[in-house]
């Protein structure tokens, strides 16, 4: 049974597995991650700019508006009014004047704290320069919502030849800066006037339809570039995982071109060169068991004519014995090399004829299997499958009184399940049952002529099939073999 994820894995399962993942995700949370970090620092520079530039100019505006007042203060009430018409057809003036009896309600602008920061400045200019005024009404608003005379009169019903060089109110108004100050008691003076930049409110919006637009457009293309870079980079690692993985089932595989970066052009002739020299060595190793169990049968042969003529039946019988076992572990190991290592090519594999042949020869030895068939196919070396099933069934069936076969898919896998309804294994000789030549006292008792080889024959086969075997006492008794192979 697999043993589970540590804690540090679980924490991260979120991550993608593949490096192209990996790789395209950090690349974006840089990329994200420079962005904002960027943004922030030029919002900073800009407001902080912005503050600067608007508070010079409303202190410069503020002084214009000072001798404004002063200037109509100069004047006698009566004449405010006929100046004031002959400067709305005179037109070109730098403030929209009116004269009223009351202080005129005005709505203002959302609160912002750059707008905040002029009104002030504004309000302690006017203070500073005309200080025995006793209070000033400063305001931003908007012009499709600014009144200019207490019966509620608005810019928009005004002539537009009277504010069409003062203020901007179409096709994109922009805020109007309104002073209003007393004269003498029940003669107001109200001006409006925009900043030198009409639109310093919206050139401070980090979030403006404009900049997000074109940060937009630059991270799409930076985060484009860069996962075609990595993907470019990846794919020859995905080559390189598939033909080593390729090479671990015994599948021929051709050799990896190389093409691409420096390292891994190195790393595909160490590949190449790696996989030669293993297979020489695989070569090699039945060779050389082919060789041994040729040499050692001649030996082997006239030791056992030569026991023959020993007069001691008691010797004799012992002589022969051993020469047996040799014989049998010569045989063994031999098998051993060749069953774990079929070559054949993959294919698709019915698993229900396959196991159905298994269970036909059982019944024919009149062994007690029972099996359901699934409609089930893997990718497979048929005759290697075909092997290890046969020996967990083999193992089944010599060590328990009956046998079961069940097959199922789930989430992606094919599980085959092997059950006898024998005694079971201890746990404690659970991490030695794969090992060669390894047999338990139940099992030597089953079956003499065994030599412990096909559990691990079986577990050599499933692996290079990219699978698994585990055993496991069944909770109803009985040992049960469990083979995971990739759908």
């Amino acid at each position: 049974m697999q043993s589970p994820a540590p804690a540090s894995a679980r924490r991260w399962h979120w991550l993608p597995q593949s490096l192209l993942g990996r790789l395209s995700l950090v690349m974006v949370f840089g990329v994200l991650l420079t962005q904002l970090v960027g943004s922030a620092i030029w919002t900073t520079q800009q407001r902080a700019k912005a503050e600067v530039e608007a508070t010079t100019a409303s202190q410069y505006l503020a002084h214009s508006a000072s001798s404004a007042i002063r200037f109509f203060r100069s004047l006698p009430p009566n004449y405010r009014t006929v100046l004031i018409q002959q400067f709305r057809e005179m037109g070109g003036t730098r403030f929209f004047v009116q004269a009223n009896n009351a202080v005129v309600p005005i709505t203002p602008i959302e609160p912002q704290a750059l707008a905040q920061s002029v009104l002030n400045k504004v309000g302690n200019t006017l203070k500073s320069d005309l200080p025995q005024y006793p209070e000033f009404h400063v305001a931003f608003a908007w012009p499709d919502q600014l009144t200019t005379s207490a019966d509620g009169t608005r810019i928009s019903d005004l002539p537009e030849s009277w504010v069409q060089h003062i203020l901007l109110i179409k096709p994109e108004p922009a805020p109007v800066l309104v002073i209003q100050t007393e004269l003498e008691p029940g003669n107001w003076l109200y001006l409006a006037a925009l900043m030198p930049n009409p639109y310093f409110l919206k050139g401070n919006d980090p979030l403006s339809f404009d900049r997000l637009v074109l940060q937009g457009l630059s991270l799409a293309a930076v985060l484009l570039l860069s996962i075609m870079v990595v993907r470019w980079i990846t794919r020859p690692l995905a080559a390189l995982s598939d033909a080593a993985e390729a090479f671990g089932k015994g599948e021929h595989t051709p050799a990896l071109p190389e093409t691409g970066s420096r390292e891994f052009i190195n790393t595909a002739r160490a590949f190449s060169a790696m996989r030669q020299r293993i297979q020489g060595y695989l070569e090699d190793r039945e060779r050389l068991f082919i060789s041994i169990s040729h040499d050692l049968r001649t030996p082997i042969t006239r030791l056992k004519l030569r026991s023959e003529l020993l007069d001691d039946d008691v010797l004799r019988s012992e002589f022969e014995e051993d020469l047996d076992d040799l014989d049998m572990m010569v045989k063994g190991a031999l098998q051993f090399v060749k069953d774990s290592d079929i070559h054949e090519n993959p294919t698709e594999v019915r698993l229900d004829p396959l196991i159905r042949r298994l269970v036909r020869s059982a019944h024919l030895a009149k062994h007690n299997v029972k099996f359901e068939e699934s409609g089930i196919s893997v990718r497979g070396k048929p005759l290697a499958l075909k092997r290890a099933i046969g020996n967990l069934l083999d193992n089944a069936l010599f060590y328990g009184e009956r046998a079961e076969i069940s097959v199922q898919a789930t989430d992606g896998l094919v599980i085959i399940q092997v059950r006898d309804h024998g005694p079971g294994v201890p746990e404690d000789a659970f991490p030695s049952l794969f090992d060669p030549y390894v047999r338990l006292i139940h099992g030597r008792e089953q079956n003499e002529g065994g030599m412990g080889l096909g559990l691990g024959i079986a577990r050599s086969v499933i692996e290079a099939h990219g699978g698994s075997l585990t055993l496991e006492n069944h909770p109803e008794g009985g040992l049960n073999a469990i083979i995971t192979l990739p759908d």
